[in-house]
C-alpha cells in the first residue's frame, strides 16, 4: 500500500480547525484590547470572552456564568480540587480519587495526602472502570471531596458519572470530574448531572493549547490559587488569554455542529473496525478498556512479547503517528499505571498502543493502519527477547 501520513494520537491534541484559527487571528493584533479594559478596544475583547463563555457552556448544557477559564486543563484540575478543599476546610480530611486518573489529578491527590490530608484511592475493574459500589463503600463522614475522571485518557472507558455522583451527593460530598477527554466528544449535560466542578481543555476538541475551563455548580465557593486582579470572577487571576479564549469558544460550535452532523456515529463505526482489525490480524493482541462504555474515537489495544516503544518508532517510520498512553508521561520508561491498575503484568502493559481517531481520519487511513501495524509486529517480533520458543 502506497505510503501515507495518518495522524491518530487525537488524545495527546487535536489539530486547531481552520474554523477555530481564522476566528482567533484577529484578536492577535487586530483586536487586541483587554477585556479589563473600559475603552472601545476593551469591550471588543470583554464581548468576545463573555461570547466564547456562553458557546462552552453550552456545550455543556451550563450557563455562562458557571465557566472559569485557567490556563490548561491541568491548571483547572489543580484549581478544582484545592480550591473547594481549601473552601470548605470544615468538611473534613479524607478525599476519594481513582487509580487511574490523570497525573493532574492523581500527583495532586499525592501532595494534598503530604500535606495533612487522607487519600483513597478507588480501584478499577479489568476494564478500566470505577465501580459505585466501591465509592459507596469508601465515603465516610469525614470525606470531604472526590474526584474520578469523566473518561480515561489511556483506554477511553466511560464511566458511570451519574452513579458516582449521586452517590457523593446522597452523602453530602462534593464530585469532581475530569472531563477533558470527553467534552466535545461525547454529549455532556452538567445542568442534570450530579457533578459540582467539570473539567475541560480546548485542544483536545480542535482548540488551541494553553487553555482550559473548569465548570463550577451555582453557589459552590473555590479558593483561587492564583490572586491578583480578581478575573474570571475572582477565581482565577490574570489577564485573560483573549485569542485562545476565542478559539475554545469556536471549538465549542464546532463539537455541536459535528454532533449535529453525526460525527459520534461515524468514527465510532470506523473505530470499531479498526479494533476488530487488528485483533483479527495481529496474533496475540488484544482490546483494552471497555468495548461498549468507550469513547468514540479512542482504539487501544495491549500486543504481547514486543515493546512498545519500538512498535510506535516503526509506525512512526511508516507515517502513523500513534501513542503508548498519556502523552504527558511519554518520556517514562514505567509501565502505563492505567494499565497496571487493570491488572495487567508488567511484560504486557509495556506492548500498550493506543490510537485514537478525529474528525478527518478516514476508512483509508484504517486500511492503512491494518495494513502496516501486522508487519511491523512481525518485524519486531523476529527481534524481541519475548520472542516464543
Amino acid at each position: 500500500m502506497k505510503f501515507r501520513r495518518v495522524y491518530l494520537d487525537h488524545s495527546a491534541t487535536t489539530p486547531v480547525a481552520t474554523d477555530v484559527l481564522d476566528a482567533m487571528i484577529p484578536y492577535f493584533s487586530e483586536k487586541m484590547g483587554n477585556p479589563n479594559s473600559i475603552h472601545a478596544w476593551g469591550r471588543e475583547a470583554k464581548n468576545a470572552v463573555d461570547e466564547a463563555r456562553g458557546s462552552i457552556a453550552e456545550l455543556i448544557g451550563a450557563d455562562a456564568a458557571d465557566i472559569v477559564f485557567t490556563g490548561c486543563g491541568s491548571a483547572a484540575d489543580n484549581l478544582a480540587i484545592k480550591g473547594a478543599l481549601w473552601a470548605s476546610r470544615n468538611r473534613g480530611k479524607h478525599i476519594v480519587t481513582s487509580a487511574v486518573e490523570h497525573h493532574a489529578v492523581i500527583d495532586t491527590f499525592k501532595w494534598l495526602g503530604k500535606n495533612g490530608y487522607e487519600v483513597t484511592i478507588l480501584p478499577v475493574d479489568s476494564e478500566c472502570m470505577v465501580s459505585p459500589d466501591s465509592l459507596r463503600a469508601a465515603i465516610r463522614d469525614d470525606t470531604a471531596l472526590v474526584s474520578v475522571m469523566f473518561a480515561n485518557n489511556e483506554v477511553g472507558t466511560i464511566n458511570p458519572i451519574a452513579e458516582l455522583g449521586a452517590i457523593c451527593r446522597e452523602r453530602g460530598v462534593l464530585f469532581h470530574t475530569d472531563a477533558v477527554q470527553a467534552a466535545g466528544h461525547i454529549r455532556i449535560d452538567a445542568a442534570n448531572l450530579p457533578v459540582d466542578m467539570l473539567t475541560m481543555s480546548a485542544h483536545k476538541m480542535y482548540g488551541p493549547k494553553g487553555i482550559g475551563a473548569l465548570y463550577i455548580k451555582k453557589g459552590l465557593k473555590l479558593v483561587p490559587l492564583v490572586h491578583g486582579g480578581g478575573q474570571e470572577y475572582g477565581i482565577r487571576s490574570g489577564t485573560e488569554n483573549v485569542p485562545a479564549i476565542v478559539g475554545f469558544g469556536e471549538a465549542a460550535r464546532l463539537a455541536v455542529r459535528l454532533d449535529e452532523e453525526g460525527e459520534e456515529s461515524r468514527i465510532s463505526r470506523i473505530r470499531d473496525r479498526l479494533l476488530d482489525g487488528i485483533v483479527e490480524r495481529v496474533p496475540d493482541s488484544f482490546v483494552t478498556g471497555h468495548r461498549r462504555e468507550r469513547l468514540p474515537y479512542h482504539a487501544s489495544v495491549c500486543v504481547r512479547r514486543i515493546e512498545g516503544e519500538g512498535m510506535l518508532l516503526r509506525l512512526d517510520y511508516a507515517g502513523i503517528g500513534a501513542s503508548s498512553g498519556s502523552a504527558c508521561t511519554s518520556g517514562s520508561l514505567d509501565p502505563s499505571h492505567v494499565l497496571l491498575a487493570m491488572g495487567l503484568d508488567h511484560a504486557t502493559a509495556h506492548g500498550s498502543l493506543r490510537l485514537t481517531l478525529g474528525k478527518d481520519t478516514s476508512e483509508e487511513d484504517i486500511d492503512y493502519v491494518l495494513d502496516t501495524l501486522p508487519r511491523v509486529v512481525e518485524t519486531l517480533r523476529e527481534l524481541s527477547p519475548y520472542k516464543a520458543g
